[in-house]
């Protein structure tokens, strides 16, 4: 296993280009399920499973109370790793190729309004000090632009493009996009670069979005900074950097954006994933068309 480990690091770092996260939970899930395997047959050999023992390791996580979701993660990242030995013709026959993932039920996310944001944004008293600008800029940046928390996270100094008025983003799979910032976004940017410029120590000097302390932000910050802000304005269930992004999405269909133009966007790989943010911008349509069609003029 250790060989076909590291050839298979390998090939997912030069050929599929991954991300250190993602990298590291593909090779966590192919390790787990190592373990698995030994447990009942120290002798048990990743290149010699059959489905019946993926099906085993199916029943356990279940069983163990991980969500369906997780559970077909795991078994994405084993079928990745199947298909490299087979690739590379370590084994002759996938044993994940007649697998099914686990049923998912659908939750709707519910996205914010104009009004919510509205009070959030524009109405919102932020302190005229280094957090407060740069914590209006974090829901401003969500909310214009459609970034990932983890691409936010990422931004680099030389992201933001003054002249052009464009934000150079780091998606998923390395892969590069370019964002156009609007008036108030890039008045934004610049404000809070003054700011940032005031520090006493700044430790991680070329990233863009920093701490009071001056390091690079966390995720957990980011996640608690959306909480805590749209917590007071609305009583929706999931109030995260996701469901900003998902907003973000939901308000330029509604606004009339045809898909394609999100998808490129949000950074989509295929209009499959942008589809998702499609119910929103559906029910809208249903109640103008409802409201304005003259065969329901007069109905209650």
């Amino acid at each position: 296993m250790v060989e076909s480990k590291k050839a298979y690091t390998d090939y997912l770092i030069k050929e599929k280009n991954y991300s250190p996260l993602t990298l590291r939970a593909y090779i966590d899930d192919v390790v787990a399920f190592e373990r698995f395997i030994k447990r009942d047959d120290d002798g048990a050999v990743l290149e010699e499973v059959n489905y019946s023992q993926i099906r085993g390791w199916v029943v356990q996580l279940v069983e163990d109370g991980i969500a369906n979701t997780s559970v077909n993660r795991k078994m994405s990242s084993l079928k990745s790793f199947y298909r490299f030995l087979l690739k590379s013709k370590q084994i002759e026959v996938n044993p994940l190729q007649k697998h099914k993932s686990l049923k998912i039920e659908k939750k709707v996310q519910v996205p914010f309004s104009e009004k919510e944001l509205t009070a959030v944004i524009d109405f919102n008293e932020y302190p005229d000090d280094f957090s407060g600008v740069r914590d209006r800029l974090i829901i401003e940046l969500f909310y214009t632009t459609g970034i990932r928390r983890a691409e936010l996270i990422g931004l680099k100094l030389f992201s933001f493009d003054v002249s052009n008025k464009t934000l150079k983003v780091l998606g998923k799979r390395n892969k590069e996009r370019l964002l156009p910032v609007l008036d108030s976004t890039a008045g934004l940017i610049e404000g809070y670069l003054q700011k940032r410029q005031t520090l006493k120590n700044i430790v991680d000097v070329d990233v863009l979005i920093l701490s009071a302390a001056g390091k690079k932000i966390s995720e957990s910050f980011v996640y608690r900074l959306i909480n805590s802000y749209f917590s007071v304005v609305s009583g929706k269930v999931k109030k995260s950097p996701h469901i900003l992004r998902h907003t973000f999405a939901t308000h330029l269909l509604n606004n009339g954006a045809d898909l394609n133009s999100v998808k490129e966007l949000l950074g989509h790989a295929s209009l499959s994933s942008t589809q998702i943010y499609t119910h929103s911008s559906l029910a809208e349509l249903k109640k103008v068309y409802k409201n304005a069609h003259p065969r329901n003029q007069g109905s209650s």
